[in-house]
This record gives structure tokens, sequence and C-alpha cells, in this order.
């Protein structure tokens, strides 16, 4: 799993930064990444990426602001373009689905892949055998939410040597026993997993922030979690600004980071007024007076999500 950022910088685009838009790059066993928001210009941040749209699985839009969605109707139109004709997931707030069909119909942009539009209010949205996603509502102008994700564990590893003992070497039988499967020497005996499995290694947690005030729902987000993404657009002295136009400032991100436990801070959505280097290590250095491990989001760099003991 790695975070690669698309655009960190809020309202609208400037000669540094592009607005909002986060990859999530899922194991390789699943070749496929996870886009939250699509910023104005996000396809063309994806075209000087390693990304590739064809590869792209699911949509999480936090909330209806511009400079979080405007990107998507060329996204998706150009997805067709690009080889994608696999099925695409897109969740987010009421509202999404009119804004995307709206597009769509008066373009007479023509998809040849399916689209599945899931509109949410929160709560648990998406779940398969590798990874669960929650949503809560956060505090900000317009519905906002925020995103959970969470690896489910993955199997413990295989004592070889004693495979080897039992008669049994790798091949298929290895895939059943990782898959909690019961399997037969071939002496005739029984071996059951937990005699040659160790224990689970447990999944990461990913914690993905729209836009949005310091508010309760934050904490039990991304309590825990090993990578937390949470909007830091003003320093401090600008607490009051960030209050009136429903934002965070660097300092109360790191607070949010210490309450909950997390492994990692990436600080993101960016005020323009920070415009040069020293600027944004002002930002950065706020943040880590609080929660050390604070780091500024970077656009075009990989960020693996590591788990906590690792």
């Amino acid at each position: 799993m790695e975070l690669y950022f698309l655009g960190t910088n809020a309202g609208v685009p400037s000669l540094e930064r592009n607005v909002t838009s986060l990859a999530l790059r899922l194991l390789d066993e699943r070749r496929s990444f996870w886009l939250f928001d699509c910023g104005e210009g996000t396809q063309h941040q994806i075209l000087r990426s390693p990304l590739k749209l064809s590869k792209l699985e699911c949509i999480f839009i936090t909330h209806l602001h511009g400079d979080h969605l405007f990107g998507l109707p060329g996204l998706l139109s150009s997805r067709a373009y690009q080889g994608g004709d696999t099925p695409l997931k897109l969740y987010g707030p009421p509202g999404l689905k009119q804004f995307v069909q709206m597009a769509l119909d008066l373009s007479e942009s023509r998809i040849n892949y399916k689209l599945e539009i899931l509109e949410h209010e929160g709560g648990r949205l998406f779940e398969d055998e590798t990874f669960l996603v929650e949503a809560a509502k956060l505090d900000h102008r317009i519905t906002s939410y925020g995103y959970r994700v969470t690896e489910k564990d993955l199997p413990g590893k295989l004592d070889i040597d004693l495979l080897r003992r039992h008669g049994i070497e790798p091949g298929p039988l290895f895939g059943k026993l990782k898959k909690g499967e019961s399997v037969t020497t071939p002496e005739g005996r029984i071996v059951h997993p937990a005699e040659v499995l160790g224990s689970p290694k447990p999944g990461r947690v990913v914690t993905i922030l729209g836009d949005t005030r310091p508010c309760p729902a934050v904490v039990p987000l991304a309590e825990g979690a090993d990578a937390l993404v949470h909007e830091a657009t003003f320093m401090h002295d600008l607490a009051e600004t960030a209050f009136t136009y429903h934002h965070s400032t660097a300092r109360q991100a790191a607070e949010a980071a210490r309450q909950a436990g997390v492994k990692s801070l990436y600080l993101t959505h960016f005020s323009s007024r920070y415009k040069y280097e020293d600027q944004l290590q002002q930002l950065q250095r706020e943040a880590q007076a609080v929660f050390p491990n604070a780091h500024l989001a970077r656009e075009h760099e990989l960020y693996p999500v590591k788990r906590g003991g690792e």
C-alpha cells in the first residue's frame, strides 16, 4: 500500500501545486489503485505518474466543492480511451450522481465500462476479502466525509521446514493452507493451518479526511491508523480564519493525530498563501512540535504505508 498525492493545494491550482487528489496504490496482488477526490487537472497529473487509469477500481469523493470534484467528468471519459473497460465504483455524498450524469449527458460522453455511482451518508461502504471502507461526516461548509480504509489481517508465515517434514513441498497445498484450508499429506495425514501458520500479520489502516474543522468524528475515524491524511490549510496564527472557512490548521491536524494514536501524519490542502518552501516548512514544524512524525505531502512522491511495528 502506498499513498501517491496528485494534488495538494486548497481552492484553486497554483503554479507549484494542483488541487486535491490522492491515489492509494493497493497490494501487488490486487494490481489496482483507488482515488480519493478528483480536482481539476487530476487526469493530467496521472499522465505524469506511474498510475494507469485502466487500473483504477474505486473513486471516493469527500465532498462536492469544485477543487475536489471538477476533474471527475474528464477523467471518467478519458478512462474509456485508455484501456479502462473494467467496472468502476464511485462513492460520494448525495448530489454526486446528478453532477456526473448531467456532465456526461450534456457533453454526450460515452463510456464503455460499467460505472456504479453510490451516494452515501456515512457508515460501512465497501467490503471484500481484503479491505473494509467506512465513512463518517466531518464539519465543513457543505457535507464532507472522511474515509477509513482497513486492510484485513494477513495470514501468518508458513513453517516451511515443518511442512517438508510432513512431506509437503511448495505448491498448491501451500496456497490452501494460507487460505485457512486443511490439507492431506502424501501419507494420508491431515494438516490443519493452525499447526503450520504463524500469527496473523495485522492489516494496515489508512484514514483520509475531506475538508473539516476539528470535530468529534476525526479521532474515531483515525484511531490507531498507520497513516492519517489531514488537511492543513492554514498555520495556527490564522486559526480564526480557518474556523470561519471550516478548515483546520497544521497544529490542529497534529493534535488530532496525537489524540488518535496514529503512526504517521500527512499534511495536505495547503492555502496558496504558502507558496514557497520555507513557508511549507513552517507548516511542518508547527505540526511536528505536537506530533513529531508529521510530513508534508509532496505531489508525485510515493509514501509507503508501513504497519505500526515496521
